[in-house]
Formats: C-alpha cells, sequence, structure tokens
C-alpha cells in the first residue's frame, strides 16, 4: 500500500509518466421498440424491454499528473487484450518515456509474462523493459486511480443504454476527449502518513523482545 501512496506523492517526470491502469465490462442493450422523443408537456419515453446484445470490456489507461485518460475498447479481457495494451501504452501513448511507472490491480490476466504468449521475445523484453510495474494490494484495489476515472465514466458515459461496441467506443473517446481537454485529474489527499494513522489495524503489531544479552557481562581480564 505504501509503495503506491508514495508513487502519488512523487514529483512529476515527463519521462517518467505515472500510469493507472484498470478494466471494467459493460453490457449492450439494445431497443426493442423506438424510444418515443421528448414532445411539449411529455418527456422522453424508452420500452422497459430491451435486447441482450452481449458485453463490451474497457480498458482505463489513467496519468493524473498529465491530466489524461484513454478507454480501450475490446470484446474480450483476456491476456491477449493485456499484452496489446501494455504495447500500446509503450509505442502510442508514451512513445518518448524513459520508464512509464504503472499501477494496477492483481487480476489474473495482468501479468507481463503475457506479453511473452502474445509477442515474439525480442518485441515482448522491448516492452517489458520500458515498464515499472507497481500492484496495489489484495482488497485494496481502492487505492488505483483508474478505478475513480471508471466510476466518473460509469456515471457521466455509462449509465444508459448503449446497443453495440461501436457505438461504445464513439461514446467513451468522446468522453475521454472532453475531459482531456478540460484537463481533468483525481486530487489524490490520501497519504503513507494517514494510513499509518487511519489504517493502523492493518499493519502488524511489532512486540517488544527480551534481550538476548546477559544482564551484566564479567569484566574483561
Amino acid at each position: 500500500m505504501e509503495d503506491v501512496l508514495d508513487l502519488y506523492t512523487a514529483p512529476h517526470d515527463p519521462l517518467r509518466p505515472l500510469v493507472c491502469f484498470d478494466e471494467t465490462s459493460k453490457q449492450l442493450i439494445g431497443e426493442s421498440r423506438l424510444p418515443l422523443p421528448v414532445a411539449p408537456g411529455l418527456p422522453a419515453r424508452v420500452d422497459y424491454e430491451y435486447v441482450r446484445n452481449g458485453v463490451s470490456n474497457l480498458f482505463m489507461f489513467f496519468a493524473p499528473l498529465e491530466n489524461w485518460r484513454e478507454v480501450a475498447v475490446s470484446a474480450h479481457r483476456t491476456k491477449v487484450e493485456f499484452a496489446y495494451c501494455m504495447r500500446d501504452l509503450v509505442d502510442r501513448h508514451f512513445p518518448d518515456a524513459v520508464l512509464i511507472v504503472v499501477v494496477m490491480d492483481n487480476l489474473n490476466t495482468h501479468d507481463l509474462s503475457a506479453l511473452y504468449e502474445v509477442f515474439e521475445p525480442e518485441e515482448a523484453r522491448r516492452i517489458i523493459s520500458k515498464l515499472e510495474i507497481h500492484y496495489t494490494p489484495k482488497h485494496g484495489s481502492w487505492l488505483n486511480m483508474a478505478e475513480i476515472e471508471l466510476s466518473v465514466l460509469s456515471k457521466q458515459c455509462l449509465d444508459r443504454r448503449i446497443p453495440d461496441q461501436g457505438s461504445l467506443v464513439v461514446e467513451t473517446g468522446g468522453w475521454a476527449a472532453e475531459r482531456n481537454a478540460a484537463a481533468a485529474t483525481v486530487e489524490w489527499r490520501f497519504t503513507t502518513a494517514d494510513a499509518r494513522i487511519k489504517l493502523k489495524k492493518l499493519y502488524p503489531t511489532i512486540k517488544a523482545q527480551p534481550s538476548l544479552l546477559p544482564e551484566s557481562l564479567p569484566n574483561a581480564a
């Protein structure tokens, strides 16, 4: 926990950007009947019945000190998609970085060995050499700022019916572009010092150990 919290207080270094990575899913729902638009004295009306069109996965990249985020949409959530996300992070999003510091949770697909399953060894090693991974602790995914951005995305963009993956790409892309243009970010205030006070019960209790030295030592001859 303290490892991640210390990252959040480190000074900004454009050559070593901090990027938080997380993911969620969105059920795609189509209309069974055409909605009725707003009319004088009447709100828009949507039929309670709907059509299930499957589920899409959303990967969130969020660089809080760069005021930047991007949402990648895919049909699946496997090690393959994770590997391509890491390659995009290195080659497309931060090509000039010396090293990219990545915060993510311990999801089973979030394993850099996946890159060797998807790319040739030389390519996998090239990508991995540009990444410094910091995992949030078990049951501590709330420490990942990307989770906060996903919450904002859910409230501002995903809280309605979206019929297909193409529409989801357009809607999430527009949301991210608007947030980036507004230089929106997360004002993180929880520090290591706070954790040691407010989460004291999570720290191990260290009991005083009796001295192993004898009470008195004989004088040297």
